[in-house]
This record gives C-alpha cells, structure tokens and sequence, in this order.
C-alpha cells in the first residue's frame, strides 16, 4: 500500500485524486449509532427533567418537547449534509470561519447576548437560543481540515505552515474565554492538536504548544474564583460537600445507587433537587443510577463503536480534505464524551460540557448530527478509495512484471 509520509506519522493513504469515485450507500452502521444515542438521550432526559419542568414551569414535558424540536431539526440538517457533496464545506470554510468569529463577538455585547450562570453564551433568535460556542467547535474542525489539506507537508515549517492555523484557533479560543467557556476551549484545543499531529506536524513543536499551554491552563483556572472553587472541589470533594463539592459527590451518589443494572428507568432519587443539571451535564450520572453499570457500559460501548466507525470511514475517504475532516469531526465528539464520562465520575473537574447526543442542549445537538451527516458524506466515497488503492498497486504489480 502506497504511504505518504505525515512528518510526524507515516499514513497509510495516497494523496492522488481517483479520476472517477464511485458513490456508494452511506454508513448504516454509525447512523444506527448515532440514533440509537439518541433516543436514549430522549428518556433519559424526560426522565432527569420531567420534576424539574413541573415545578419550574408546571409542564414536565417542557424540556422533552424542546429537545424532541431540536432533535427533528437536527435530523434534518444531518440528513441533508449526507446528501451533500463534502467537497462544498472546504470551498465554505472561510466564510464560515469569518460567520463564526462575527457571532462569537456579538454574544459578548450585554445588549445582545444573552447571560445566564454568569457566563454570556448565547443568542437569542425569536424563542430559541443558540450557543455560537458549539458551532465554533464544528467550524473549527472544517477550516482544520481544508487548512491542513492545503499545506500538506509544508506543515512541518513552524512560521508558515503551523503558525497560521494556531493564529486562527488561538483567536476562536480567546473569543470563546471571554464568556467564559474554559471547556469549549479545551476540546478545540485536543482536537486542534491532535488533527495538527495527523497532519505531520512535528513533533517538537506539538509537544512544545503542549507544555507551553499547561501553565497557561493554570494561571486560568487559578486566578478565577469559580474554577479554583471547581479544581479545589475536585482534589477534595467531601471536605466542603455541602457547596462547592455538592455536586460531584451527588454524582458519586447516583452511580453507587445503580450498582449492576440500576434501581429501574424512572426510579432514580438523585435527580429529585438532589443533582444539579441532572438532565444536561450530569445525564450520565442518572443513567448510572437508573440503568446501572450495565446501562452506563453500552452507552460507552456505543460512542467507542461510533469513534471506531468515524475513523474507519474517515482513513476510506478519496481525498485528504474528507480524511481529515472526518477524523476531526470524530475526534471532537469522541473527546468531548470522554471528558463528560471523566467529569461525571470525578476524573476531571467539573466543566460545563455536554454528553454528546444524550445531554439536554438544542445547540450541541443539532451541531453533533450536523457533523455526523458530513461523516456520512464522506462514507459515500470509502468504497471508491478503496477502490483507488486497488488499482493503484495492480498498476505497480504489473509495472513490475
């Protein structure tokens, strides 16, 4: 098989176009997937939010009628972004990028933005909200790709191959920090590295950024009361369990209620005022105590089978703009439920992330099947890269001969 070398990976892909790709069915296998999240993200979140609703807002279908509202826009959009050529999202990528920046300025103005837990994240458009963070994630992801596909190997000359693309990022992450919104700013990081290493970035410069961003990661949590409070409560959770280690410890709460499959959908305690955001951030803590080590364990299982399916179709795609596209939009959603799952079981600090697909949250749900409709796009093509592959090494093989 044919290799390029990455700088920092040799990969295992030719960069020749196929003169003629051949369009195939897309990826059943991370649809399913990814409906299947879903609809258990629907119960679980009418099942956390249902007593909630009731006495906030006397209607407790009131956050499952919206999340079902998003979800069928969502649906919608995935369903046309697989019908769509990927090949359209590198031509978008810059005037999305310059569409994003625009919004993540505007949330910031107190006359527009919309402020809530003291951090203004949102936007109002008639009644509904949207979170210009999230689709910064995606877009981010987008210009990577068509960024990267375009430098190729000059990637591993610091000031004009990597220093651009960390210009850009940089100034989505300072924007996106002004909220503030620490967590966003770490999954586009993770991503942004990751995707850079893939791209044959070197070595010594990555892990350069990488120790460059850790005290620059502390004197950001530090110098916040808030997040000093969070990382404070997350090295000693039970020593002030009444306030700032409340929530985590509620967490623990609910998973050691659970034990092997649960105390039965519905039955759950924690979720009764107990449980801060049990219906968004902490979700997995309620199916924890709902469904048990075993219901916990499928959903995990469920998002490592879809991280394996996004990467086996990304590697397939005819062109390294749909590789890298691909392995960024799986990376983002894959970190992203990593970090949730180590925040709800008290690995991480507290951080205001949702669990992708089965958290409440109309934003980061519609951007999530928007990213997995561009996957399935690019699952159209994995038969005919496959197929150039093929061929190019039967040419070689009679070359030989």
């Amino acid at each position: 098989m044919p290799q390029r070398s990455g700088g920092t990976l040799a990969l295992p892909w030719s960069t020749a176009s196929p003169r003629a790709p051949k369009r195939v069915a897309m990826d059943h296998i991370l649809l399913f997937v990814t409906i299947a999240l879903t609809m258990v993200g629907l119960v679980m979140v009418f099942s956390a939010s249902a007593v909630v609703a009731g006495n906030r807002f006397h209607d407790s279908w009131y956050y499952l009628k919206r999340q079902l509202a998003w979800l069928v826009i969502g649906l919608m959009l995935l369903h046309a972004a697989s019908r769509v050529d990927y090949m359209w999202w590198k031509r978008l990528a810059f005037p999305l990028l310059g569409l994003i920046m625009g919004l993540l300025v505007i949330v910031l103005i107190p006359s527009i933005g919309v402020a809530a837990n003291g951090a203004r994240r949102w936007l109002r458009l008639g009644s509904i909200s949207i979170q210009p963070a999230e689709m910064a994630k995606l877009i981010s992801v987008i210009y990577l790709a068509a960024y990267l596909a375009k430098k190729d190997d000059r990637l591993q000359d610091f000031s004009t191959g990597l220093l651009p693309a960390l210009l850009v990022i940089g100034i989505i992450s300072g924007l996106i920090l002004l909220e503030p919104d620490l967590g966003t700013v770490v999954v586009l990081g993770l991503v942004t590295g990751g995707l850079l290493f893939i791209g044959g970035a070197r070595l010594s410069h990555l892990s350069t950024l990488a120790l460059s961003a850790v005290p620059i990661g502390l004197a950001l949590v530090l110098t916040s009361g808030y997040r000093r409070q969070r990382f404070m409560a997350f090295l000693e959770p039970w020593r002030d369990a009444s306030d700032t280690g409340f929530q985590i410890i509620q967490s623990f709460l609910a998973f050691g209620s659970g034990g092997l499959f649960g105390v039965g959908l519905g039955e759950g305690k924690q979720k009764l005022f107990f449980l801060p955001e049990a219906h968004t951030d902490f979700v997995l803590a309620l199916v924890g105590e709902e469904l048990g080590f075993v219901g916990t364990g499928i959903i995990i299982l469920l998002f490592a089978l879809f991280v394996i399916r996004g990467f086996q179709i990304s590697t397939r795609a005819r062109i390294p703009f749909g590789r890298y596209l691909g392995i960024g939009i799986t990376t983002l959603i894959g970190i992203q439920a990593l970090i949730n799952a180590c925040v709800v079981t008290g690995l991480l600090p507290t951080k205001g992330l949702t669990l992708p697909f089965v958290s409440y949250g109309g934003s980061s749900l519609v951007i999530n099947l928007s990213g997995v409709g561009i996957l399935l796009s690019i699952s159209r093509d994995r038969q005919a890269g496959r197929e150039e592959i093929r061929r190019q090494s039967a040419s070689r093989w009679a070359a030989r001969r």
